[in-house]
């Protein structure tokens, strides 16, 4: 093979409905054409007691890093996760080595839902839903068409994941979900 063939995959949708947040990632890695698992696992909880959720696309390696220097910044500002995805992304766009590598990252907690990129933004969502990876943008669209119907966030997310696994080929119907129960719903 003449050109090196990339990694594909990876739907990660947030859902922030009623009383829940939810963060959901399909299991599917590519390598060009071929399926090499389909079970992976993209979405973990982090924080002292798990009540931060991230899901991340791109480069495995490379996300590792990222969710390892976050738990860090999150070590470093206990309870605080807008301010540790800010020092995250300060770094990840200064930093030499950070700079180079290549991920995104669906953060949540009962409070906040952001998105982490490399160019050093940290953006949060007006309508409380995120998507990223190669099947965000079918994930997304189904979300915001299902949002203002009679359903759960989780079951939003469920149904828009299953969409998205129809549509793209790099996600399957595989999804693992985390879901944090707010207590003071607005």
């Amino acid at each position: 093979m003449s050109e090196q063939q990339s990694w594909h995959g990876t739907t990660i949708l947030s859902v922030r409905k009623g009383n829940e947040v939810v963060v959901a990632g399909d299991g599917q890695v590519s390598l060009g054409p071929t399926v090499i698992k389909g079970n992976a696992r993209k979405v973990r909880r982090i924080g002292q007691k798990g009540e931060i959720m991230v899901g991340f696309a791109g480069a495995t390696a490379d996300a590792f890093t990222l969710l390892e220097r976050l738990e860090a910044k999150l070590d470093r500002h206990p309870g605080q996760t807008m301010r540790a995805c800010v020092e995250l992304a300060k770094d990840w766009r200064t930093d030499r080595y950070l700079r180079k590598l290549e991920a995104m990252m669906a953060v949540a907690d009962k409070d906040v839902s952001l998105v982490l990129t490399g160019q050093g933004d940290v953006l949060e969502p007006e309508d409380g839903i995120i998507a990223i990876g190669s099947g965000g943008n079918y994930a997304l669209s189904a979300a915001r068409a299902l949002i203002d119907m009679d359903m759960s966030a989780e079951e939003i997310a469920r149904k828009a994941m299953a969409i998205a696994g129809e549509i793209c080929v790099y996600t399957n119907g595989n999804v693992l979900l985390e879901k944090i129960e707010i207590e003071d719903a607005k």
